[in-house]
């Protein structure tokens, strides 16, 4: 890697892709690795740092997930997480044990303020354990540098080394000093420079395009939302009239979006990104058909939308690329940046078909977070308001009705969706809630209207709070927001008699219902 790389290697924790978040936001890039890669992969990465993820197993059981210690031999800094820190300690001779108190939850910790890892933290802190394991036994040459009222080896170092263990999960907000101790970590004990930025990003991006597609021609898969328009914008930048972008509404997009789109990044729009619509509701709803299950109707979605791509390509003649707005949490959630399960496979990652009748895949934003995603948007002029639109699935509508799709359903989803945005706006709460949106449940229930019986849908409405949309909270909405969201969406929507308010946070929900 030319680019100084801070990497995590992943032992199954659910934080994995906040750690690398963490990172990040030191200015330093950071990726994600399977514990099952090859100690000679990591070498040749040459990353100016380690870390090393919580996970949910006991280190000293047979089978658990381990790693060779000739990691710790190479010269290069590491910090082992929870389990990671367990794990380092276990390799290189402490003793690891089951705790007669398990800690979960903010906890005091006192911290040796001489250590360069907590270089400006208060001596008292407060931080987020969560274990059934303790280091009852540092390995040889390390020392102590933490400690709660229940857990004598909350940290521990081997300063000449550059190895460092910590109990707790300085990558959750929870922890209130974290990102000092990450940042000590990362610019200090790495020696990490912090000169990965978005303006940097993008003009490398438009380098690295240019270079790759030379005289080719590109199509660009535009479903309007933020990620596929950052990703358009940029090739337009790159290459100019060499880009066209498709824009396919399959019908399973919000209300009147495949119109506002078509506005936006159209002939009529700001934007000459030679745009080609094509309207493929009917041919959506016949794929999905029966299906109920979520990843067969992802996997469907994806490859109808491969197939639409193909058929445009050839009615534009030849292309080489298809570029499409894949960022890094898609890539982890698939399963493929590090050893967490697969969560849901995405449109444009583990959806794709076998087969893509193109030269080769641009995927410009495959290594960026949500947010970073914006920053890139505002880097490159794209206006405020369409960087900061919520957040839609590539599959859309699909993964937000329950079980079968079809255009009724569509109907009812998209205007009670329609209602719940309004009011959210009308209420000033759309810049404060990260991610909201209707979804079409598939319980149907007696009610009564106007005196006569019902047998109808209920709707449920989603609201979260999150930072980086690894993990979110349900906000808080106003009940008397809510209150006028149900009674528009009873009285306004034709087959819907109940509306629920989810209140589940991630994990152990998804922020999307499939």
């Amino acid at each position: 890697m030319n680019r100084e790389t801070v990497i995590v290697v992943d032992f199954g924790g659910q934080y994995n892709q906040l750690v690398a978040r963490r990172v990040r936001e030191c200015n330093v890039y950071c990726e994600i690795y399977s514990y099952k890669t090859d100690i000679e992969k990591i070498k040749e990465m040459n990353p100016k740092g380690i870390i090393l993820t919580g996970g949910p197993n006991s280190c000293y059981e047979d089978g658990a997930p381990t790693y060779t210690k000739e990691l710790f031999e190479l010269g290069i800094p590491v910090l082992g997480l929870c389990y990671g820190a367990q794990l380092m300690q276990h390799i290189l001779g402490g003793r690891v044990e089951r705790a007669d108190i398990r800690e979960y939850g903010k906890t005091e910790v006192f911290v040796e303020t001489g250590s360069r890892l907590f270089t400006g933290v208060s001596p008292s802190t407060i931080c987020w354990m969560s274990h059934f394991d303790y280091i009852s036994k540092v390995a040889p040459g390390f020392q102590i540098c933490a400690y709660t009222a229940d857990c004598p080896t909350a940290a521990a170092e081997y300063p000449e080394k550059n190895l460092y263990a910590i109990q707790f999960h300085p990558e959750v907000l929870h922890t209130v000093e974290g990102k000092t101790m990450l940042s000590n970590f990362v610019h200090d004990i790495c020696g990490c420079a912090g000169e990965w930025r978005m303006d940097s990003f993008v003009e490398n991006s438009i380098r690295e395009i240019r270079e790759k597609v030379g005289d080719g021609k590109v199509l660009c898969a535009l479903s309007g939302g933020v990620d596929s328009s950052v990703a358009a914008v940029l090739l337009s930048k790159a290459i100019g009239d060499q880009l066209t972008c498709v824009f396919v509404d399959q019908g399973l997009l919000r209300k009147n979006e495949g119109d506002e789109v078509e506005a936006v990044f159209g002939p009529e729009g700001s934007y000459d990104l030679n745009f080609i619509r094509v309207n493929a509701q009917e041919r959506f709803y016949e794929k999905l058909k029966g299906v109920e299950e979520p990843e067969a109707k992802r996997k469907i979605i994806g490859e109808e939308f491969i197939r639409v791509f193909e058929e445009e390509a050839k009615k534009i003649g030849a292309v080489d690329f298809l570029v499409q707005g894949t960022i890094y949490p898609d890539v982890v959630e698939s399963g493929l940046g590090g050893e967490s399960a697969v969560i849901k496979s995405h449109h444009n990652v583990g959806g794709l078909p076998d087969c893509v009748d193109f030269k080769e895949i641009i995927e410009p934003l495959r290594d960026l977070f949500k947010d970073e995603v914006r920053q890139a948007g505002l880097q490159l002029g794209i206006p405020e308001y369409l960087v900061f639109r919520q957040p839609f699935p590539g599959p859309g509508l699909g993964i937000r009705i329950i079980s079968e799709v079809n255009a009724e359903k569509v109907r009812i989803v998209q205007d009670a969706d329609a209602i719940y945005r309004e009011e959210i706006a009308n209420a000033g709460l759309d810049r404060d809630i990260n991610q909201y949106f209707a979804a079409l449940t598939n319980m149907r229930s007696v009610g009564v209207m106007g005196d006569e019986r019902t047998y109808d849908y209920a709707v449920a409405l989603r609201a979260v709070k999150t930072i980086d949309f690894m993990t979110a909270e349900s906000a808080e909405l106003p009940y008397e927001v809510l209150n006028k969201v149900m009674s528009r969406i009873i009285n306004e929507v034709k087959g819907v008699n109940r509306v629920f308010y989810d209140l589940t946070s991630k994990p152990p929900g998804t922020i999307e219902f499939e």
